[in-house]
């Protein structure tokens, strides 16, 4: 699927879109870490969504979900993680982020994935739904103010307790 938004063309990554993501994170976080976890969980099989913003042929923004599990005693429910996200910074503060991941929400939902956790920004994900609240009966090595989640199949995560268990990847980025 296709969606266009003035000049801003938003659609799923295909694997030759893959070099220029990697340079579009390295770019906006000024580092290696969030490629070096994109290749990873690629590479490791947990890619769910990858879905850019092009403008002029060019990547302009990216998001990614991959599948983590949410423990509740020995039941293992599948459900994603947003990480990274990312908008080239001559490119910030254009909306191009927002629309990038009310789409990619919305993509996630008709895969039929029932619920999605970040880290990041309350003021920014909160605008489209993330809250803290439905986050915080979950343990998980970013609990906090700024670990957050969005219900994508209603009442999901209500009245549920347990653990948000991450993928390799991302515990590597911990050692």
């Amino acid at each position: 699927m296709i969606r266009q938004i003035g000049p801003i063309t938003m659609r799923e990554a295909k694997p030759e879109d893959l070099e220029a993501i990697l340079a579009l994170h390295r770019r906006a976080f000024g580092g290696e870490a969030e490629a070096s976890l994109i290749r990873a969980l690629e590479e490791g099989g947990y890619s769910r969504l990858s879905w850019i913003a092009e403008e002029a042929g060019e990547v302009a923004g990216h998001i990614f979900f991959s599948e983590i599990d949410l423990q509740r005693d020995a039941e293992l429910l599948p459900v994603l993680a947003l990480a990274p996200m990312a908008v080239h910074p001559a490119k910030q503060r254009r909306g191009i982020g927002q629309a990038l991941l009310g789409e990619g929400l919305e993509q996630c939902r008709r895969k039929g994935f029932p619920a999605v956790f970040v880290l990041g920004n309350p003021g920014f994900y909160g605008k489209l739904g993330f809250s803290p609240k439905l986050a915080e009966p979950f343990s998980s090595p970013y609990s906090g103010p700024h670990f957050m989640a969005i219900e994508l199949r209603p009442n999901f995560l209500k009245k549920k307790k347990g653990r948000v268990l991450y993928s390799r990847p991302f515990l590597a980025l911990e050692s």
